[in-house]
């Protein structure tokens, strides 16, 4: 209750809606989800690898953009330009390993959580195959080599059980197998 005897109303939350026949949509909306449990369960998002590929990106255009504006013109700048054509080619194949190697189907890279020595970040991520409803969500530790990583877990569901008719996402069906898939990974799910 407020001071002055006013009963306070919770903030209306618009509800998050994906297009049913798009499974792209459904897999952002169910993804930008995941981030938010994740980081309400007290894990900080790790952007370094972001961070690179954006580095490496802006290299990328610097490169293009001095190709483009070096004061001589195309007879006399040849060998400049072959040189800027191949570092382009280069830096864009770093660009391309980098999302192939380290980030493959993951939604979101972790650090621990503050204050814990026994957990490593970890590393989520999720697959919605093309003309299919299952969804499926794995947990592994960003540092698979750490003494103190545990063992990946994963779930496989249909979409229909976290989607309305209208294409509502009931968040509270789909946070709680989140924080279930969690608590698994951190081995703290009490068992029935």
């Amino acid at each position: 209750m407020a001071s002055d005897g006013a009963v306070a109303t919770p903030a209306k939350v618009t509800p998050k809606k994906a297009n049913l026949l798009d499974p792209h949509s459904i897999k952002h909306l169910l993804d930008e989800t995941v981030a938010e449990v994740v980081k309400g369960k007290g894990y900080v998002e790790n952007t370094r690898l972001g961070n690179w590929k954006l580095l490496i990106g802006t290299a990328v255009i610097a490169i293009a953009l001095l190709a483009q504006f070096y004061p001589k013109k195309f007879p006399q700048n040849r060998e400049f330009l072959l040189g800027c054509i191949a570092l382009y080619v280069v830096m864009n194949v770093v660009l391309l390993i980098l999302s192939y190697t380290k980030e493959k189907d993951a939604i979101i890279f972790t650090h621990s959580p503050a204050g814990s020595f026994n957990n490593t970040g970890l590393v989520i991520s999720s697959k919605l195959p093309r003309f299919s409803d299952m969804y499926n969500l794995s947990i592994a530790s960003a540092d698979p080599e750490s003494i103190s990583a545990h063992k990946p877990v994963h779930f496989t569901k249909s979409v229909t059980k976290w989607f309305t008719k209208e294409g509502v996402l009931v968040e509270g069906l789909f946070w709680k197998d989140v924080e279930r898939l969690i608590d698994d990974y951190n081995n703290e799910r009490k068992s029935k």
